[in-house]
């Protein structure tokens, strides 16, 4: 199996490269694609539920891309040492009747020697917002344009 740049042990500045590797491919809502950064027997915590093995990411990403639309990501570096990185984020998204949201949590990850995602763990909430106060501006589907604030900046 090749490897996934940027590899452990991670820096701050390698860390900020893979989240925003991550960030984007998540922004693609592309299931496939995201699941190719996972090893293949990776293991997850979303929330309440528990995922094992790539199959089961892109069975779960479908779902939530299919009731979560106009999903847009922001992630950030909280910190980092050696093999794992903990990650902030927060993602806009709205449900069938166009109520709108704000889901922000925490992630604690774990690479393998190859740089792919053995573990994953989430805790999310959601928050309503309305349309007015969303933050998360730019063409769904694509990633973050690298002149679009920040979690930080954002005041998030």
């Amino acid at each position: 199996m090749a490897q996934r740049s940027p590899v452990p042990p991670f820096t701050p500045e390698t860390a900020a490269q893979k989240i925003r590797a991550a960030e984007d491919a998540w922004n693609s809502r592309d299931p496939h694609r995201v699941s190719l950064a996972y090893t293949p027997d990776s293991r997850w915590r979303n929330r309440a539920q528990f995922i094992n093995g790539r199959e089961e990411i892109v069975e779960f990403l479908t779902g939530k891309w299919a009731r979560e639309h106009e999903y847009r990501l922001i992630k950030e570096l909280w910190a980092c040492d050696g093999d794992r990185i903990a990650v902030r984020f927060c993602y806009e998204w709205h449900d069938d009747a166009g109520h709108w949201y704000r889901a922000c949590g925490n992630e604690n990850w774990k690479f393998d020697a190859d740089g792919l995602m053995a573990e994953r763990h989430a805790s999310i909430n959601d928050v309503p917002i309305a349309d007015a106060d969303r933050k998360f501006h730019w063409d769904r589907g694509g990633p973050r344009p690298a002149d679009h604030p920040g979690l930080s900046d954002l005041g998030l």
